[in-house]
């Protein structure tokens, strides 16, 4: 079987998950590596990695996905807001909107990433603002704890998701 990684990624995170899937699965087999190609490749299985913006993948993933016909597809991705199972799949559930009806979606692995200073910055200056608002004080607490992702847990767990669906 033949695979290509197609992801694109803003901080370094969805890349650190796109290089994991290649060493988990052997470069002979990967047929492409990288960003949104012109073309499709041509491989038995697409992984297909994105950042998260409000809530969905970016629009060139989006519309790379939808042109998978025939494709089995393996979404990845992360996202910097939140760390509970229940957003990730309400992302996942919006991206995975893009796969083809003639596409088999065979998994999907989502985590959190750190995000740019920019945002902890833009928080700062909300809580100066407001010093008692809890939910900036959430958000600020939230962006701390994902600067230490997409931790060795995070990329484990994705390696098992990508093992399930290839005969390794």
């Amino acid at each position: 079987m033949t695979y290509a990684v197609v992801y694109n990624s803003l901080t370094g995170n969805t890349e650190m998950l796109a290089e994991r899937i290649r060493e988990a699965l052997g470069e002979e087999d990967c047929v492409y590596f990288g960003g949104v190609p012109e073309a499709i490749p041509d491989a038995d299985v697409v992984f297909a990695g994105f950042w998260t913006d409000k809530g969905i993948c970016s629009e060139d993933i989006g519309e790379f996905i939808e042109k998978l016909e025939g494709k089995e597809i393996f979404l990845f991705g992360t996202a910097g807001f939140g760390g509970s199972k229940e957003y990730f799949n309400q992302i996942m559930n919006r991206v995975s909107a893009f796969v083809p009806e003639s596409g088999i979606l065979k998994g999907s692995f989502m985590c959190q990433g750190r995000m740019q200073d920019r945002v902890r910055q833009r928080y700062a200056a909300m809580q100066e603002k407001d010093p008692q608002d809890e939910k900036i004080k959430a958000m600020l607490d939230n962006f701390d704890r994902a600067l230490s992702h997409p931790d060795e847990n995070d990329l484990t767990a994705l390696e098992g998701e990508v093992k399930k669906i290839w005969k390794v």
